[in-house]
């Protein structure tokens, strides 16, 4: 095949490879995602028939992940970060411990080194995002106590993974390995130092998506918002979400999903983050599709005949070992059984990140390649079986609850409940913000009913474009023979504009100074404040160009404005003809 369709042929097929495995393991009663694997074994190097190009897929897949975790940090937010830090920081450093020692222990009774041991045991101490999102958003729990927990407990683990990559390459000739290069040393550092550094780094990444990123994503949105470009909205929205991740990978080493959760979460403090998740969900879901994909193509089935008990002892480890920890960590916390057995279920697997440990354990020479293919084997079949481990966890729940009913119901009740508040402030004070925006859009059309000729997304863009302004009883708004700058739409207080045929109050509701924006003349009169006033102004080049793209709005505009001159003619007539005057109530 040509080099110029690598990529379109990688896409293409797995694509439908994906989607008719999907729907027969559909079918099959199992979950869509076991479609996915199977598609990717399918197109692997160690199966018959077309093989994909894995390189280029790994990088797609990545992308799918940076997706994914690009729209939980939408709906995830700082402040539900802090909430969860009592369990989800201790809960996966401990884990992390505990299940590294198993695997060091593994490795032992497999006559391994101890730096096989290590990288075996992080490998399998660390859960796959993309795995559990794809869980918790099946089973409804991605915003529950539960699902919040078990997010922020692999937020922590990701960042001690970042650690981790660090740490191996410069101890890697103390652990039996070879030596890494200087890049991957840190330009031969000594190993505190390059701890400290790769620290500062992190920290300086969290300040600068904590302190700065909030300043700078939302209102960048609001600029690119205000153009009314939908495909440039979503093109911006993309070109934040993946390019924060690589810049963060670049320049503070931290990973690409860790990056992109960040910029989610920055983007989460804009008014316009649920137009954000709306446009890239469907970027995110063929992306993901890619990722589970790819794990499959990485699978030599032939590992399970050459080494069946190390793959049976991995996966072991991973379901029930890990999830015998998890459980007991969140009892020993004092947390509801119910959130230990989410928690236990849901991490009881391994991903993405145990595939970038085990291919840098394999270049540095401490992990053996057998190492590597069960590590990959245990991961697609705990992916696998994730699904059903969490169905058996939420059953198991049920029966404890129904023999042990005041176990079940009381036991961490004071812990889940604090916690449980702290959410509950959190989501209300993120569905006050909602309601708010909501709230003006309503009053928007009550106010100007002319509004109500657009859609809900050029309301909201309405809302962007306007400039808001006041007055003092007594302030000029409007002079006579100025060139139009605007079009004012009165919110609330009065204005008096003078014409030649007598003073008209306008009072909230109303709007001016259209005639000069249509005509592209003078302002034909004095507008002046006779109450506090405040105003609603949309400028002459959002006028023309908002207009421009609702040419119904317009018209209706120029309407208005033409039964407006009519009316200040007749006005003016009867003035000249004080016999006939009679007092309009229209305004300019």
């Amino acid at each position: 095949m040509h080099q110029e369709v690598t990529l379109i042929a990688t896409v293409a097929v797995s694509f439908v490879f994906a989607a008719v495995l999907g729907y027969v393991a559909d079918r099959l009663r199992l979950p869509p995602l076991v479609g996915y694997l199977v598609a990717g074994i399918l197109m692997g190097p160690f199966t018959p028939g077309f093989v994909a190009d894995t390189g280029l897929a790994g990088q797609l897949a990545e992308m799918g992940v940076i997706l994914l975790m690009f729209g939980v940090g939408l709906h995830f937010s700082a402040a539900d970060l802090l909430a969860v830090r009592g369990i989800a920081v201790p809960g996966a450093i401990i884990r992390i411990i505990l299940a590294t020692l198993l695997g060091i222990g593994l490795a032992k009774w497999w006559g391994w080194g101890l730096g096989a041991g290590i990288v075996f045991g992080l490998s399998l101490s660390v859960a796959s995002t993309v795995v559990l999102l794809k869980v918790l958003e099946e089973r409804n729990l991605l915003n529950s106590a539960s699902g919040r927990v078990a997010v922020g407990w692999l937020i922590v683990e990701d960042l001690a993974m970042v650690l981790a990559l660090v740490l191996l390459p410069a101890l890697a000739e103390l652990l039996g390995g070879r030596a890494a290069s200087d890049a991957a040393q840190g330009a031969g550092l000594p190993l505190s130092l390059a701890i400290a550094l790769t620290l500062l780094k992190v920290g300086a990444f969290a300040v600068m998506a904590i302190f700065v990123g909030p300043k700078i994503v939302p209102w960048l949105l609001t600029l690119v918002a205000r153009t009314g470009s939908r495909e440039l909205f979503t093109l911006t929205v993309l070109a934040i979400a993946l390019g924060i991740a690589f810049g963060s990978a670049e320049i503070f080493g931290v990973s690409f999903a860790l990056g992109a959760f960040f910029a989610g979460v920055v983007m989460s403090e804009s008014n316009l983050s649920h137009r954000a998740a709306a446009d890239s969900l469907p970027l995110q879901n063929a992306f993901s599709v890619l990722f589970f994909v790819s794990v499959g193509m990485l699978f030599d089935p032939s590992i399970l005949v050459r080494q069946p008990m190390a793959v049976i002892s991995a996966l072991m480890l991973i379901i029930v070992g890990k999830a015998i920890i998890s459980f007991l960590i969140v009892i020993l916390l004092r947390y509801p059984i119910g959130m230990a057995l989410t928690v236990a279920g849901g991490l009881a697997q391994i991903g993405e990140f145990s595939f970038i440990l085990a291919g840098l354990g394999v270049s540095l020479g401490l992990l053996p390649t057998d190492g590597q293919d069960v590590i990959l084997a245990s991961a697609i079949i705990s992916i696998t079986l994730n699904p059903l481990v969490c169905a058996g966890a939420e059953a198991l729940h049920t029966y404890v609850h129904a023999r042990w009913p005041v176990l079940s119901n009381h036991y961490g009740r004071r812990r889940h409940e604090a916690l449980g508040r702290e959410l509950e402030k959190i989501r209300a004070l993120t569905e006050a913000r909602e309601r708010q925006h909501q709230l003006e859009m309503q009053q928007l059309i009550e106010t100007f009913p002319l509004f109500a000729k657009v859609d809900e997304h050029s309301q909201e863009e309405l809302l962007l474009l306007f400039r808001p302004k006041s007055a003092l009883p007594g302030e000029r708004v409007m002079r006579k023979g100025d060139r139009g700058d605007g079009m004012y739409f009165l919110s609330s207080g009065a204005v008096e504009v003078r014409l030649p045929g007598g003073a008209v109050r306008l009072e909230p509701g109303a709007f001016f100074g259209e005639m000069a924006l249509l005509s592209g003349g003078r302002r034909t009169a004095d507008v002046i404040a006779i109450d506090f006033c405040q105003f609603l102004v949309l400028e002459r080049r959002d006028f023309n160009m908002f207009t421009a793209r609702h040419p119904e709005l317009r018209a209706a505009v120029s309407e208005m404005a033409r039964e407006r001159s009519q009316m200040n003619a007749l006005n003016a007539k009867r003035e000249a003809h004080p016999d006939q005057r009679e007092v309009s109530a229209q305004g300019q």
